[in-house]
């Protein structure tokens, strides 16, 4: 399963990592992409999608599934 985030708040390479970071300790997660150009993460695997909210958000930057 992929799930699309559209991630807000991030505005270097480091925010671009941390959020990785913050997604790629979730249950589930098998592989994480996050793009600081389009602001986007793109999650593969089963975790649940208020799961990898919850997790961006606890980093300090606002996350929704697009689409």
């Amino acid at each position: 399963m992929t799930t699309e985030l559209t991630v807000t708040g991030m505005s270097c390479g480091h925010c671009e990592q941390a959020v990785a970071s913050a997604l790629k300790n979730v249950p589930g997660v098998q592989d994480v992409q996050v793009d600081l150009q389009r602001a986007t993460a793109t999650v593969q695997g089963e975790a649940e999608p208020q799961a990898l909210i919850a997790a961006v958000t606890e980093e300090g930057y606002g996350a929704q599934v697009r689409g």
